[in-house]
Order: structure tokens, then C-alpha cells, then sequence
């Protein structure tokens, strides 16, 4: 197998180890196997290209043109010519596709389903980034920057995926870079012959030279030990915050099974409660006489960290026409059966239902599933509530203070999910708690004087403008601070509930929203909410609410006072838009008990849930990314250009040493000063010519190359001085020693022989000299001077140049053609 056979082959083998890493977040993984096949055709028409050979542009437009058509076969053939020839109509159902994948990578968690979309933005993004690797690392011969869209490809995977193997994909990923890197250096050292290799030992059993490609194997392996064991150090780690980062989407499975994880509601909340403009998303009609409890509720979030409520990992079914009775309610329990009719809004896309809970059944038209324990309904491929109108049957559950204070204690299953809290919450919450909760006789007592401590006595204000909190010590910074919005109390107070070994969870939704005049019940933007749900055996899931002056203060958390009769309570929490109330202000001095009933001021509004039109549009993603890989790769140009220049200069070196003998030039040493001129300009722009001319160029392309690498490492070139002179200039300022002054001389004499000599040898060996004055350079520069000369090297500038040639020499040859067109007599035009 020749060498460029084998750097293709490790290419698409980097690649595909590499895209291993989206493994976790996609499933099923068969998605792998259609993408190893194109990346092979792709790959293969790469090989196919270089061996014609076609110009290095046309080569990557021939394996980009392969891909187009083979995406085109397999996800739009109904819609392209002949089914593989892409049209409007196909280049419309891609943007189509990719719409919808991008609104299902916003919607679904992960493993995600392989909907089409998907599978169309995973196989093309492991196309793109393998045509990327192919292109630097075979066609233009440089491994070392191919591991920039690698990296690329394993860091959004890595980014979205907190599985505990993520290690193991860095490894494989990791493995096949360092496969490409070193199938280059093998490929490289095959030019000058066959690859060697050392014993390491030599004469008498010293040391000797190791082989370079051991030798780079032993370093690839190193920093690959080193990459793996630097992140399980002890470092600072930055922590997500009160809302922090959590899992996105839901994830549905084949058949009549699957698994399910909501996109936390809460991420948008804060913003929203800071708007000024209400907004009507739901319209409910109901035979419930007191709408107090009509809570609507969307989500739970049962999963807690010490950082953050997220909802968790749920398997999912087919909605049943009945749903089963709630977790945990007995028969004696007081209920009452309720119907509501609700509609959304056209502008509210919510991919969970919002419904009274504990639903006992639903009819709505579209693709939902339902999810046992939580009792939820969630659309499926693209299903959402926007413009749904539905019908709910819900349980009115009535429960008295006597039946939660005699509750036995939850089922351990129950309070083995329900009442786990992680090492890193401050021990603070928990003492805070049992003080709080001090002389209560069971969990009923303790949690009402949780809530009583966040909602009346505690001395909490509600402020939406503070900040949501980082880290695991948010919710002792919030107990501490006594300033936050529904969020806060109700994590804070659920956290709380699970260190006394009651079984919590929050809740989100919407509060009750406000009466109509023609009967109906209008639910605003300002009236989502989150509230703590704490279980009690018997009851059932229960609601609390801490937060003071949202929503309404359940009935059996409220005692009553021997021979007085409690006021009415108020039906629920007012949106903007309804009328505003005539009650005192909160601070204008209310009685413990008036506010415990929300018998004063009115609720101030509460802000939205997440809502939007399903997921960023396909054209935002690409041009965002877009924009960040022209930001990635602008800084590096000057790097690439200049690694690409020196391999053209040294490459015409070697082959002009295996060329034997120059031929000569007749006529005196000045004679070929214009021809050596021409030719160094033609290897400076890439075009070397033939003859005489082309084997000077060999030679001052060398020359050029190592005064460049010294201008890089700030030898600035001197054109007025003779070779001979730049040389002594180069080995005096770069403080070189006697070796490498000895190559600097070897390749100025070989310019000069080549200029003025009238029968020109053919010198080798001039690559190799450069190299050691390179290297010699490098070594007296400091880590500043030898970063600088890679990544940003001063002589990049005749790139530059070399436009304004070609600029010029464009304009200069179209102003002679217009010219000599003007002046072409009137009988000749046309002929």
C-alpha cells in the first residue's frame, strides 16, 4: 500500500473514531454504519482524484460534489432529479430536515430518537469534518492541523453528553489522531527512502538513535497519558447555578416503549417574570364551583443534585384511554370529579400538556405520550400545544389536615427516589430545617412549618430581580439572603422537606388564573409557576405553597380557629390584565394570618414558562457555525500558509538534488540574472517552469525558505546584500553556532553557484540544511519567539505580496488587451 493510500485510510479512521463520541447521544447507533459507508465513498473519491491527479481545489470539489449526491440519494430521492441530482425542491426539503433536527436537538434528551433530521445533521456533520481531515491531512499533506475539526467534532459531543464514559471516547478519539499523525510521519520519511528503524543501542551497548517513528509513537503516547489523567486531578471546577445546566428535550423510543427527560421549564423563568406586557396562553372552561386549586401543572422536576431540579429519566407509553388511579391515594380521601376544556394559544408551543393534576384522562388530537409516573402527557416528533384545544377529567382531591397528620410513612421505593439528597448540600439546610420544624410530632406539621417559615414568618421577600445562584451553596446563599422568586422557595423548601426524610419534589406549571366575564378562565404568561409537591401515604402527591403572595395557600395547610369563621379565600392569582385590586399593599402591615390566607395585596404576576417555536431555525445553527469556524480559522491562516510554503520550497529542493546534474547556461554570470529572477518568482508563486530557469528557482525557493525562517524568528531580510553577505548577517545575529553556520553558508554558495557559475552542479542535501538551521534558530529563541514563529510567523506577509502581484499583473495584462483591441483597425475587429 503506498503511503498516500495509507494517510487516506487513517483520515477516515480518525474521523470515525472520532465521531464515537456522538455514540451516547443518539440512538439506535446504526446511524454509525451508514456513516462509516459514505465516509468511505467520500474518502475513495478523494483517492480517485489525487491519483488522475486533479488541481488540490478540484480534488475537495469532487469529494464535496460525491457527498452532496450520496446525502441526496438517501434523504431526499423522491425530491432530486433522476434521485440523485439535487434540485430546488431537494435543496428545500434539506432545509426542512434540518429545521426539524434542529428543534428535536432542542426538544428530545439524551439518547435522542434517530429521527430524520437528526440522522441527517449527525452523517452530515461527520461528512463535513471528514472531508475537512482528508482535505488537510492527504490532499494538502498536513496531519497536524486536521486535528482542529476532530477536536471540533468530539467537543460538541463531549459538551452534550454527561455520561461517565466520556473518557473512553476521548481515548478512541485520541487514538485516531495520533494513527493520522503518525501514518503522516511514515509517509514522510518514505521520501527519502525506506522507513528505518534503531535498536537504540550502539557500539559497546551505549545509547544510539531511535527511530523517528518510535520515537514520535513514545510522545503520542505520552501526551495521551497526560490528557487522561490532568482531568482527574483536583482542579477548581466552575458549578452550575441554582438552574443550572440540565438535561434538554424528550427522548422517545420505537413501539410502545421508550424514555423520557423534559427540558427544565425553568431555565426561562426569571426572564420572564420581568416582563411588562401579559400575554393570555391558555383559555379553560371548567364545572369546578372554586378554581383556587386549579393548578395547572406541566412537569415535575424529581431529580436533585445540591445544584439544580431537573426531571428525571422516564420511560414512556402509549396514552391510555384511562389513566390509573394516583400514587399512593386511598379510598376514604374526599375527591371530587372535574372536566375542564382548555385551548391554547397559537403563539404558546409548550411540548408538555399543561393539565389539572391528578388527571384521571385526556382527549386531544395530534402525537402525545404519557409518562406513568409523573402522570404528564408530552408531544412526540415535533408534537406541541400550540392552537391544541383538549379536554381534561381530573381529580379534585380534598384532603384534611387529620388524614396527612396520620399518614403512615411512604413505601421505601418512595422514599428511596423522593427523599435522596447529595453530599455537596450545606449541612446548613439541614440544621436550618430541623430548627425550623422544631416540636413538630410528624411529617404533616414539619411541613406546614416549612411553609409557614418561607411564605409568612421567616421575614422572605419575593424579588424577581435576584439572581438565580451558582454552585451547591445557592440555596444556603437564598436562606441567608431571604430574597427570590418561586423558584427559590420551592426548591428550597423541597431540599429542605427531603433532609427531614419526607419524600419532595417541585412542580411546574401555572398558578389559577383569572375569572372571565363570560365564565371562562383566562391563564397569562405571568401566572407559570413552580411549587414544592411533598408525599404523604394516603394522599398522594401533595401541594405546598411557600412562596409568598403566589397562588392560594392550600385549605388543609390552614387551621382552624375555634369559633371564628375563616374568610373566603381568593381564587387565584391575578394577571396583569385583570382588574387591579383594592387591597392594601403587603407592606402596609398585614397580620401573619391575612397573609397565610392571601387576604392582602394582590399576587404580582408571575412569569412564563419556556416557550418558542419548537428550537432555533436550521439557518441561525449554520451560520453561528459558520461564523465561529471563519473565527476559528482566520487566525490560523498565517500558520497554514507559511507550513504550506516551506513544504513547496523544500519539496523543489529535493527535487532538484534528485535531478542530477543543472543544465548549463552559456554566456557570462551575469547573463542569467534575469532567467534565475523569473524562476524565483515562479517558485515563489507556486509555478515553477522548466530548463534552466525552473533549477535556479529550486535553489532560491531554498534560499528564500531559510531567510524566511529566520525573518520569522526576527531576523528581518536585507535584499540589497549579496548571499554571502545575508548569510555572515544570519549566523552573527541569530548567534548561531559553527554547524548550523555551516549550513547557512552551504545554501548561499549554492545560490550563488547557480547564478553565476557557467556550469551550474546540482547540490544536495539543501532541504536537510535549512532544517538544521531551523532547528538551531529554535533553540536560541525563547518559548515566546518559537510560539510566535508558528502560530503568527513574520514572513506570512508575502502572502500578501503575492495578491498585490497577481493583482497587478491581472490588471496590467487586461489593460494591454483592452489597449491593443482599441487600436486594432475598425476591418479587423471580429476576424
Amino acid at each position: 500500500m503506498s503511503g498516500r493510500a495509507r494517510l487516506t485510510l487513517c483520515a477516515a479512521a480518525a474521523t470515525l473514531m472520532a465521531s464515537c463520541a456522538l455514540l451516547p447521544l443518539v440512538e439506535p447507533a446504526t446511524w454509525l454504519v451508514q456513516a462509516a459507508f459514505m465516509l468511505a465513498v467520500q474518502s475513495g473519491a478523494g483517492a480517485a482524484a489525487r491519483r488522475v491527479p486533479l488541481a488540490r481545489p478540484l480534488t475537495v470539489a469532487v469529494q464535496a460534489l460525491v457527498t452532496l449526491v450520496m446525502l441526496t440519494l438517501v434523504f431526499a430521492r423522491e425530491h432530486a432529479f433522476v434521485g440523485v441530482i439535487p434540485g430546488p425542491e431537494a435543496v428545500r426539503h434539506f432545509g426542512d430536515l434540518l429545521q426539524a433536527g434542529a428543534d428535536d436537538v432542542g426538544r428530545y434528551a439524551i439518547p435522542a430518537p434517530l429521527s430524520d433530521g437528526i440522522r441527517l445533521m449527525v452523517i452530515g456533520a461527520v461528512l463535513l469534518i471528514g472531508l475537512a481531515v482528508d482535505t488537510l491531512a492527504v490532499t494538502f499533506r498536513n496531519a497536524a492541523p486536521a486535528g482542529l475539526p476532530l477536536l471540533a467534532l468530539y467537543s460538541v459531543a463531549a459538551g452534550l453528553s454527561d455520561g461517565a464514559a466520556d473518557w473512553l471516547w476521548f481515548l478512541v478519539a485520541a487514538a485516531g489522531y495520533l494513527v493520522l499523525l503518525l501514518a503522516e510521519g511514515r509517509e514522510r520519511l518514505s521520501q527519502w527512502g525506506r522507513v528505518f528503524g534503531g535498536s537504540g543501542r550502539g557500539p559497546g551497548g551505549q545509547p544510539g538513535p531511535v527511530a523517528p517513528v518510535r520515537t514520535g509513537r513514545r510522545i503520542g503516547m505520552a501526551a495521551l497519558g497526560v490528557a487522561l489523567v490532568v482531568p482527574l486531578l483536583p482542579l477548581p471546577a466552575i458549578q452550575g447555578g441554582l438552574l443550572g445546566a440540565t438535561g434538554a428535550g424528550v427522548g422517545v423510543g420505537n413501539g410502545g416503549g421508550g424514555t423520557i427527560s423534559a427540558v427544565n421549564p425553568l431555565v426561562s423563568l426569571r426572564d420572564s417574570l420581568n416582563v411588562d406586557e401579559d400575554q393570555t396562553v391558555l383559555t379553560l372552561r371548567t364545572n369546578a364551583g372554586d378554581i383556587s386549586d386549579m393548578y395547572l401543572r406541566i412537569v415535575s422536576l424529581d431529580d436533585f443534585d445540591g445544584t439544580t431540579w431537573r426531571p428525571a429519566k422516564r420511560h414512556i407509553v402509549a396514552v391510555p384511554d384511562d389513566f390509573p388511579a394516583p400514587t399512593g391515594l386511598a379510598p376514604d380521601v374526599k375527591r371530587t370529579e372535574i372536566t375542564t376544556r382548555i385551548a391554547a394559544a397559537d403563539g404558546y408551543a409548550q411540548d408538555w400538556l399543561p393539565m389539572p393534576y391528578p388527571p384521571s384522562g385526556v382527549q386531544i388530537k395530534g402525537n402525545w405520550r404519557y409518562e406513568p409516573v409523573g402522570m404528564t402527557l408530552v408531544g412526540d416528533h415535533g408534537q406541541n400545544t400550540s392552537g391544541k384545544t383538549y379536554q381534561v377529567t381530573s381529580l379534585e382531591v380534598r384532603p384534611t389536615a387529620e388524614q396527612l397528620a396520620a399518614a403512615p410513612d411512604a413505601p421505601d421505593s418512595v422514599r428511596r427516589d423522593y427523599t435522596r439528597v447529595p453530599d455537596s448540600l450545606p449541612s446548613v439546610v439541614a440544621q436550618q430545617a430541623r430548627q425550623i420544624t422544631k416540636g413538630a410530632a410528624n411529617g404533616y406539621e414539619k411541613a406546614v412549618k416549612l411553609q409557614d417559615y418561607f411564605a409568612v414568618t421567616g421575614g422572605f421577600e419575593y424579588d424577581t430581580q435576584v439572581e438565580v445562584g451558582s454552585g451547591p451553596n445557592a440555596i444556603a446563599r437564598f436562606l441567608q439572603d431571604k430574597q427570590g422568586f418561586c423558584v427559590h422557595f420551592s426548591f428550597a423548601m423541597a431540599a429542605m422537606a427531603r433532609t427531614l426524610g419526607i419524600p419532595a419534589r417541585v412542580a411546574v406549571g401555572f398558578a389559577p388564573g383569572s375569572r372571565q366575564a363570560d365564565g371562562s378562565v383566562a391563564v397569562g404568561l405571568k401566572d407559570a409557576h413552580a411549587w414544592p409537591e411533598l408525599y404523604f401515604e394516603g394522599v398522594g402527591w401533595t401541594r405546598f405553597e411557600p412562596t409568598p403572595t403566589r397562588g392560594t395557600t392550600p385549605t388543609y395547610t390552614v387551621p382552624e380557629s375555634p369559633g371564628a369563621a375563616l374568610p373566603e379565600l381568593p381564587q387565584a392569582s391575578r394577571s396583569a390584565d385583570a382588574a387591579p385590586s383594592d387591597a392594601p399593599s403587603a407592606s402596609s402591615g398585614c397580620s401573619a394570618r391575612e397573609k397565610k390566607l392571601d387576604n392582602c395585596a394582590s399576587a404580582l404576576p408571575v412569569g412564563r414558562s419556556g416557550q418558542g417555536g419548537g428550537g432555533v431555525p436550521w439557518y441561525k445553527i449554520a451560520s453561528w457555525t459558520l461564523l465561529g469556524g471563519a473565527a476559528l480559522a482566520l487566525p490560523m491562516l498565517p500558520m497554514l500558509w507559511r507550513l504550506r510554503r516551506r513544504s513547496a520550497r523544500l519539496a523543489s529542493a529535493q527535487h532538484s538534488a534528485a535531478a542530477g546534474a543543472l543544465p548549463g547556461r552559456r554566456g557570462k554570470a551575469g547573463a542569467g540574472d534575469g532567467a534565475a529572477d523569473e524562476a524565483a518568482t515562479a517558485v515563489l508563486l507556486d509555478e515553477p517552469e522548466e530548463g534552466a530557469g525552473a533549477a535556479a528557482g529550486h535553489v532560491l525557493a531554498v534560499w528564500r525558505e531559510l531567510t524566511d525562517t529566520a525573518w520569522d524568528f526576527g531576523i528581518e531580510p536585507d535584499e540589497a546584500l549579496t548571499p554571502r553577505r545575508a548569510a555572515a548577517r544570519i549566523v552573527r545575529t541569530g548567534g548561531l553556532d559553527e554547524a548550523a553556520g555551516r549550513s547557512v553558508h552551504r545554501v548561499a554558495g549554492a545560490v550563488e553557484q547557480v547564478l553565476y557559475a557557467p556550469e551550474p552542479r546540482a547540490d544536495a542535501g539543501l532541504a536537510d540544511e535549512v532544517r538544521t538551521v531551523r532547528a538551531a534558530l529554535q533553540e536560541k529563541a525563547d518559548w515566546t519567539a518559537r510560539v510566535r514563529a508558528v502560530v503568527a510567523p513574520r514572513s506570512a506577509v508575502r502572502a500578501l505580496w503575492d495578491l498585490a502581484d497577481r493583482w497587478t499583473a491581472l490588471k496590467t495584462s487586461w489593460t494591454s488587451r483592452l489597449t491593443a483591441l482599441a487600436r486594432r483597425p475598425s476591418g479587423q475587429q471580429g476576424g
